[in-house]
């Protein structure tokens, strides 16, 4: 997972002590994933990423590899905490989108953190009680029914899908984290519009894009159990090696790739970045190792003299 070094205060979160007896709790949760997550991606959810390589240098050891189906389809890859109880990443590609937003679908669930099916799609919540089959591996919606300052927060967001089911598959709660209500609509929303324009207009082959988050070890709590990680930071970027060489400079000039990142707070920003920037400032702020890469080779086509036009 990876973690922030920074402080981040909420009334309705805590740090938490990671015990024994907390550590025991958590393998027993691992122990009721169905066989579907695996230790690496499966071949068909590697479309989803550049060179079909998922992010290098995570220590996810424990994490979780999700290729999330929907309708019989796979949607998109998550790598997923189950401790937690959010992503850590989605990992996604761009379709062009008018950015309107699918309105009537249920929250769902995924089996393959489950016990109560061993189906590969993701469900709407069941009615009753039965999500307590699988909570302890992944937040529920109760986790987010009686919290104020936070919405849910969708890291492959639907308007930058354009295919009913692909919006659809983005309303699991294994694609949601914790996002302050102001922050969710106002700065980042107005950034995943900038990012679905210009991914429109001047990305003419596919974009791959990769939307993870940051904690401090804050959680959302419900019946005094520590549920729902809250984000510190989420960071965001994209990966498109055949894109319009006559676009305007200050667009040409975020191709192949770009990057960004925002604190998860009332009055946070936006800041635009490169790639390597990006990785940069993550490497000095969560845990993760030296050799951390957000997408292969740094997205340089594979002839980049082919690109040099």
């Amino acid at each position: 997972m990876l973690k922030t070094f920074v402080p981040f205060a909420s009334m309705v979160s805590t740090v938490r002590v990671r015990s024994v007896l907390t550590w025991s709790m958590l393998l027993v949760a691992l122990v009721t994933v169905q066989a579907e997550v695996q230790a690496h991606f499966l071949p068909e959810c590697k479309e989803f990423m550049y060179m079909g390589t998922p992010p290098l240098g995570l220590r996810d050891g424990s994490l979780k590899k999700i290729c999330q189906r929907y309708n019989g389809k796979p949607r998109f890859a998550t790598l997923y905490d189950t401790f937690d109880h959010i992503p850590v990443y989605s990992a996604y590609t761009f379709k062009r989108s008018d950015g309107f937003k699918k309105m009537d679908v249920s929250w769902m669930y995924e089996p393959q953190l489950s016990t109560v099916s061993t189906g590969g799609n993701m469900q709407p919540f069941p009615q009753g009680d039965l999500h307590s089959k699988f909570e302890d591996a992944q937040a529920v919606l109760e986790d987010y029914s009686n919290v104020v300052n936070y919405e849910r927060g969708q890291l492959n967001p639907d308007e930058h899908q354009a295919d009913p089911d692909d919006k659809a598959a983005t309303y699991t709660l294994t694609n949601v984290v914790p996002q302050v209500q102001e922050f969710n609509n106002g700065p980042w929303k107005t950034q995943e519009h900038t990012v679905r324009q210009r991914l429109n207009n001047y990305c003419r082959g596919t974009a791959y894009v990769v939307t993870g988050v940051t904690t401090s070890g804050h959680t959302i709590r419900r019946h005094n159990q520590n549920r729902v990680g809250i984000p510190t930071y989420l960071w965001s970027a994209y990966c498109c090696i055949d894109y319009d060489h006559n676009a305007p400079f200050e667009e040409r000039s975020k191709f192949p790739a770009f990057a960004y990142h925002g604190m998860n707070v009332k009055a946070g920003t936006v800041q635009e970045m490169s790639v390597q920037d990006l990785e940069s400032f993550l490497k000095k702020v969560t845990y993760v190792d030296k050799r951390f890469q957000i997408f292969y080779d740094h997205c340089l086509p594979p002839d980049n003299s082919l690109h040099l036009l």
